[in-house]
C-alpha cells in the first residue's frame, strides 16, 4: 500500500517513514525542504535498507497538489506532518502560518474527498487545551483559545477536518494530539536538526552540551511546581511515530468508531524543565551551563497527557524513558557535529 508523507523529512515526519516501511509499507514523501535537508533521505535508507520516493513540492502550490494526485491515483492513505510549527515565530508571522499551516491542509483535503477511501492522520498538537483546567489532560478536556497563531492553526485545523468528514463519509481521520516529541533513531541516522536557534528544550540542551550554545535560559522558577520550572510531557519520537502507524492501520481495517477520532499521543508523565536537565546531565555524564531567567509570556505551568484512550483503543504505549530519549537526542547530537 502507498501512502503519502507530508513533510516526510522533517523532525517526526523522517521517524514514522522509518516505521512505516518497516511495517511493509511504500512511501512517498513530499516536503518542500524549507526546514529539512535532503540528507534526511540517506538516513531514512540507512536504516531501512529501502530508499522512500520522494518529490520536492510545496502544498501552498494548489495546481502542483492537484497535479500531484493526478499522477499518483494509487494512495491509500496520508499522514499529513508538513506545517509551520514555532510558536514564537507564529506570534511574529501570523499570516504566514495560516497560509502554510491552513491552505495546504484544505487543498490536500479537497483531493481526498474526490477519492473512494481516504485514511487521513494529522498532526495536532496539545496546545489546543492550553492551560488545562484538570491534569493528566484526556481528549476530553475543553479547547481553550490559543496562545499564539500557531496554536490557532492547529485548532483550526482539527474543526475543517471534523466538518470535512461530516460531510465527506469517504474521509477517515485521526487528530493525534501530541505532547513534546524528543529523541532520535537509536541508529543516530536521523534526529531532530533544527534550522538556527532551536525553539524547543531538548535540542537546546544537546546544543550547548556540545558548545554550540552558551547557555541555556530556563524561563522562570517560580511555577506553582515541586522544583518551580514548568512540566511537560516527553515523548520519545519513536514511540510517537510508531502511533501514526498504528492510528493508520486502525483507519485502513475500518476499526475506527466514527469516521473522524482524536487521541493524546504523550507518555502521561510530567517532567520538569530541571529534571530534563538533569536527566541530559546523567547520560552525557556532565554539567550543562544553564541559568534561571524571567518566565516567557504564554507558557503554560503543566501539561501532561492522560493516554488511556490510545493505549486501550489503539493498542499503543509509550515505551521509552526521559533518560532513554535523552541519551538517543545525545548521541545523535554529537553525531551530527563530527561530520
Amino acid at each position: 500500500m502507498k501512502i503519502l508523507v507530508t513533510g516526510g523529512l522533517g523532525f517526526i515526519g523522517s521517524h514514522t517513514v522509518v516505521e512505516l516501511q518497516n511495517k511493509g509499507f511504500e512511501v512517498i514523501v513530499i516536503d518542500n525542504l524549507s526546514n529539512s535537508s535532503l540528507d534526511v533521505l540517506d538516513g531514512i535508507t540507512a536504516i531501512t535498507g529501502k530508499k522512500p520516493l520522494f518529490q520536492k513540492l510545496d502544498l501552498r502550490e494548489k495546481n502542483d497538489v492537484s497535479a500531484f494526485f493526478k499522477e499518483h491515483t494509487n494512495i491509500a492513505g496520508v499522514i499529513h506532518f508538513a506545517a509551520s510549527k514555532a510558536v514564537g515565530e507564529s506570534v511574529e508571522k501570523p499570516l504566514l502560518y495560516y497560509e502554510n499551516n491552513i491552505s495546504t491542509l484544505v487543498y490536500l483535503l479537497k483531493e481526498l474527498a474526490t477519492k473512494e477511501n481516504a485514511p487521513f492522520i494529522f498532526s495536532s498538537s496539545c496546545t489546543v487545551y492550553g492551560q488545562a483546567d484538570k491534569l493528566p489532560i484526556t481528549e476530553d478536556a475543553p479547547v481553550k483559545k490559543a496562545e499564539s497563531p500557531y496554536g490557532n492553526t492547529k485548532q483550526i485545523g482539527e474543526e475543517i477536518i471534523q466538518d470535512t468528514c461530516k460531510v465527506h463519509q469517504t474521509i477517515k481521520a485521526i487528530s493525534l494530539r501530541y505532547f513534546n516529541p524528543i529523541g532520535a533513531h537509536e541508529s543516530a541516522n536521523i534526529g531532530e536538526l533544527p534550522i538556527g536557534v532551536p525553539q524547543n528544550l531538548v535540542p537546546f540542551i544537546t546544543q550547548t552540551g556540545v558548545g554550540i550554545r552558551e547557555q541555556l535560559s530556563v524561563f522562570g522558577d517560580d511555577y506553582p511546581t515541586e522544583d518551580g520550572t514548568c512540566i511537560r510531557d516527553y515523548i520519545h519520537v519513536v514511540d510517537l511515530a510508531k502511533a501514526h502507524v498504528v492510528a493508520l492501520e486502525r483507519l485502513i481495517e475500518n476499526k475506527n468508531k466514527s469516521n473522524y477520532e482524536v487521541f493524546n499521543v504523550g507518555t502521561g508523565t510530567g517532567s520538569s524543565v530541571l529534571e530534563v536537565i538533569n536527566s541530559f546531565e546523567k547520560v552525557a555524564g556532565k554539567p550543562l551551563n544553564y541559568k534561571i531567567v524571567n518566565r516567557r509570556p504564554g507558557d503554560v505551568i503543566a501539561a501532561y497527557a492522560d493516554t488511556a484512550k490510545a493505549n486501550d483503543e489503539l493498542g499503543w504505549k509509550a515505551k521509552s524513558s526521559l533518560d532513554e530519549a535523552m541519551d538517543s537526542a545525545w548521541k545523535w547530537e554529537q553525531k551530527v557535529r563530527e561530520k
